[in-house]
C-alpha cells in the first residue's frame, strides 16, 4: 500500500476553501487505497464551532501537537493561532515549521509528500523531508509568491525580495512536480523552471454532493439576516480580506442607495472593520454584514441571492484564483465580477457565459460600468447565465473529475 503525506496549513475542521479542497483529496486518495495521513494546524481559520464539538483531540506529548480522526484518516495537529501581534504570529509560524518536520521525519514509510501554497516555505520543509524519506514531491501553487506580497502588500526591500525569489524557484526546481490551478498563473511561473515538464494544470473544483442548486420552496436561511424582500439580492461570502476591493462596493452601494437592491456579505477578515466603519458613515442600510455561516447552508444562501459578486483588488488579482467561483457555478447561479484583463479569473470567466465581467482598471469607469449593470438586470437572463455555469462544473470541474488528476499525478510519479 502506497502512503501519502498531505502537509497544510489548512485542513478539517477550518472552514476555508483550501482546507475543504484538500478534505476531498485526502478522500480521494483513501478511496483509491493509498494510506492517508495529514499533517496541518490545529483550526484557527473561519473555525466551525459545530464541528469541534463532533470532533475530538488528543493531545500528545504535553500539548506539543494533537491527533484527530478524519473518515479514517489520520491527522496531526501542530498548534496555531490568529494572534494580533505580528511577531507572535511570526513565532507561531516558525513553530508550526520545525514542529511539522519532526513529526514528518517520525513517520514511517512515506511515498508521496503533497502540500498547498500559502506559505512558500512548506515545499522547503517536504523538499527536505522528501530527500530524508525518499518520497515524491508535489506541490501546488494556489497563490504565486513573492509577486503577490510585492504588488498586494507593497513588499519594497530589495533584499527580502530576493531571498523569497530565490526561495521559490529552490522549491518549483527541487519539487519532483508542481501543479498550478490556472493558465494564467501557469504562463506566470514556467519560465521559472529549469525543466518545464515539472510543471501541470489541475484546476480547483467543487462537491456537486453539497453545492447544487436548490428551488425556492427549500430555501433554508435564518430570516433574521435573510429576510423574504422583492430586492434584487446580490451576495458574497467568503473572507473578507485584502483581495477583494471594498472601497468598489462601497463607491457602487453609495450610487445605488435609492434603489430597490440589496448587498449581502458574509464572513470575517480583516478588512471587516473598514466595511461596518464605511457603512455606518454612509449610511448604506441596504449593506448587510452577515457572520460566518456553515458550508452546508451555502446552497441556501445562494438560492435566497440573485447575483453573486466578486470584486478583486488590483493590488493581488492576477495571483491567484477564488474557489468560490465553482460554488457559485455548481449553484447555477450568475456572477458580477470585476477583474483585470488576463487575471486568472477572467481568462476562466470570459468564455462560459456565466457572468457580467468588469476589466476596467480606472476606479470611476468600472464604477459606472457595475452601476449600468445593475440598472439594467433581466432576472430571466441571469438564470440563463447561472444555468450554463453548472453545466460547466458538470463537464469539468467537479470533486470526482479533478481528485482523479491528483490520483494520476501520483501514480505517474511513483511509476
Amino acid at each position: 500500500m502506497n502512503k501519502i503525506l498531505i502537509h497544510s496549513l489548512s485542513f478539517y475542521p477550518d472552514g476555508v476553501s483550501t482546507a475543504y479542497i484538500y478534505n476531498d483529496i485526502a478522500l480521494k486518495f483513501k478511496e483509491r487505497g493509498y494510506e492517508v495521513v495529514v499533517l496541518t494546524s490545529t483550526p484557527h481559520n473561519n473555525v466551525v464551532e459545530n464541528e469541534l464539538k463532533i470532533h475530538p483531540f488528543k493531545r500528545k506529548l504535553c500539548g506539543l501537537y494533537f491527533v484527530s480522526d478524519y473518515n479514517g484518516i489520520k491527522i496531526i495537529h501542530v498548534p496555531q493561532k490568529k494572534f494580533k501581534s505580528t511577531d507572535l504570529r511570526l513565532l507561531g509560524f516558525v513553530y508550526w515549521h520545525i514542529v511539522s518536520f519532526f513529526l514528518g521525519i517520525f513517520e514511517k514509510k512515506i511515498d508521496i509528500i503533497l502540500s498547498p501554497s500559502p506559505p512558500l516555505t512548506i515545499g522547503i520543509v517536504n523538499i527536505i523531508l522528501g530527500k530524508l524519506k525518499g518520497s515524491k514531491v508535489i506541490y501546488n501553487v494556489q497563490e504565486v509568491y513573492p509577486d503577490l506580497l510585492i504588488e498586494g502588500k507593497g513588499l519594497k526591500s530589495k533584499g527580502v525580495i530576493s531571498i523569497l525569489q530565490w526561495l521559490e524557484k529552490f522549491v518549483y526546481n527541487h519539487s519532483d512536480s508542481v501543479t498550478t490551478i490556472d493558465k494564467v498563473l501557469y504562463d506566470t511561473i514556467i519560465n521559472r523552471f529549469k525543466d518545464k515538464s515539472k510543471l501541470h494544470i489541475i484546476p480547483n473544483f467543487v462537491d456537486t454532493s453539497i453545492f447544487k442548486p436548490i428551488s425556492i420552496d427549500k430555501i433554508t436561511v435564518d430570516s433574521n439576516y435573510f429576510p423574504v424582500t422583492d430586492s434584487l439580492k446580490l451576495m458574497y461570502a467568503g473572507n473578507i480580506g485584502y483581495a477583494q476591493d471594498w472601497k468598489l462596493l462601497i463607491e457602487v452601494a453609495s450610487q445605488i442607495i435609492n434603489e430597490n437592491i440589496e448587498f449581502f456579505v458574509i464572513g470575517d477578515g480583516t478588512m471587516k472593520d473598514y466595511l461596518e466603519d464605511e457603512i455606518k458613515i454612509r449610511n448604506l442600510r441596504h449593506v448587510h454584514l452577515v457572520p460566518y455561516q456553515q458550508r452546508e447552508s451555502m446552497p441556501s444562501l445562494m438560492a435566497y441571492s440573485d447575483l453573486q459578486f466578486i470584486f478583486m483588488s488590483p493590488e493581488t488579482d492576477g495571483h491567484g484564483f477564488p474557489s468560490k467561483v465553482y460554488t457559485i457555478m455548481a449553484c447555477a447561479k450568475p456572477m458580477l465580477v470585476c477583474s483585470g484583463a488576463n487575471t486568472p479569473i477572467v481568462n476562466f470567466l470570459k468564455d462560459k457565459n456565466c457572468s457580467f465581467l468588469i476589466d476596467e482598471s480606472d476606479f470611476s469607469k468600472k464604477t459606472d460600468q457595475l452601476v449600468k449593470v445593475l440598472m439594467s438586470i433581466d432576472r430571466v437572463e441571469l438564470m440563463g447565465m447561472g444555468a450554463r455555469g453548472f453545466n460547466n462544473i458538470n463537464l469539468s470541474y467537479s470533486k470526482e473529475i479533478v481528485t482523479d488528476k491528483y490520483i494520476g499525478l501520483a501514480e505517474s510519479l511513483l511509476e
